[in-house]
């Protein structure tokens, strides 16, 4: 099975890379993150490119392209931490299109693909999500329940109280709404698409923390030597780089699972989110702690990273739960087995 992008996949890399390398600086981020608002400029010309619409069909107004291009795109704005709602929004969209109806994709696909309404999602637990990223921002609202169920509704149908979170660099919100709104015929056929999209958001934050910490291990000397020359240092840098590159693996199959072998989708998602989630902690907390005592100062890039990683950790379900999914579909499958 081969990995390596497309030259297509390829270009879309290198485009969203430079271009978010020039509009979503550190010090761009962190204006927007400490005024607590969106970057509306950015927003605009990202939807302008059709990045919203990416992976949605080109019958309701998207590029038609799979979960590997989508998941190409999450990476490179987990990296550069950009303030725009284009995970929840893309999430959003793929549980709607995966799991609604016709009606329903012709009525909320279109606008989620242009950009011209945000979507976002929330697991919730009576009709009430307590934490919905995206969701102060947010027109369209999915909610999905315990069971399994879930309904689109828009968000003057909700009663959406903004909540501040540990990553400014996006609006959450608790989200209320027991009544109202159109259940969904299938509400995880979409699930594990978002989950793909949250993982692979988070294999480009432990990848930008890993760059930053071999930058500076290599830069910082004491007693006249680069500290990641001390082998403590260097051990914990190669252990970033396995967590990273562990994340990215199941983030890619999971990917590829979901445009060729879809029946194999669910398990290659729990492996993702589950290997994703433990990498984004680990990987960021050793950021900071590499970076010796500047890395705990409002003052350094890192703690963006390390406050993004703790939230998209837990987005949807942390490590644990999703280690206990896929222990319930492997246990499936050989009772399955054992029966025929």
């Amino acid at each position: 099975m081969d990995f390596g992008f497309t030259d297509d996949q390829r270009d879309i890399q290198r485009t969203a890379r430079d271009l978010l390398g020039e509009r979503a600086r550190p010090e761009r981020v962190r204006e927007h993150a400490e005024s607590g608002r969106m970057d509306t400029e950015l927003w605009r010309e990202l939807c302008e490119l059709g990045w919203p619409g990416i992976a949605i069909s080109e019958e309701h107004g998207g590029g038609g392209l799979g979960l590997i291009e989508l998941g190409i795109l999450c990476e490179e704005l987990g990296r550069s931490l950009a303030p725009v709602p284009f995970l929840p929004s893309a999430m959003a969209a793929a549980v709607i299109e995966h799991g609604g109806s016709p009606e329903q994709r012709g009525r909320w696909l279109p606008s989620l693909a242009s950009g011209e309404s945000i979507g976002a999602l929330g697991t919730a637990l009576d009709g009430t999500a307590e934490f919905v990223i995206g969701g102060a921002d947010a027109q369209v609202i999915v909610l999905i329940e315990d069971d399994g169920s879930a309904r689109v509704l828009a968000a003057d149908e909700a009663e959406v109280s903004p909540l501040a979170s540990i990553d400014p660099t996006r609006s959450a919100a608790r989200v209320s709404a027991e009544d109202g709104g159109e259940l969904l015929a299938d509400g995880c056929a979409g699930l594990g698409r978002a989950l793909v999209a949250v993982s692979s958001e988070l294999v480009g934050v432990c990848d930008r923390a890993l760059a930053m910490t071999v930058e500076y291990v290599k830069e910082r000397k004491q007693f006249g030597v680069p500290v990641g020359a001390y082998q403590a240092v260097s051990h914990r840098c190669a252990q970033m780089l396995l967590e990273t590159e562990k994340a990215r693996s199941t983030a890619a199959f999971a990917a590829w699972t979901a445009d060729s072998d879809p029946e194999r989708l669910a398990e290659a998602a729990a492996m993702a989110k589950a290997a994703a989630s433990d990498a984004g902690r680990e990987v960021t907390a050793s950021a900071i702690q590499a970076h010796g005592g500047i890395g705990f100062t409002w003052e350094a890039d890192v703690h963006w990273l390390y406050k993004r990683a703790q939230v998209d950790a837990v987005l949807l379900g942390g490590a644990g739960r999703h280690r206990a999914r896929l222990a319930e579909i492997l246990a499936d499958k050989v009772r399955a087995s054992a029966a025929a």
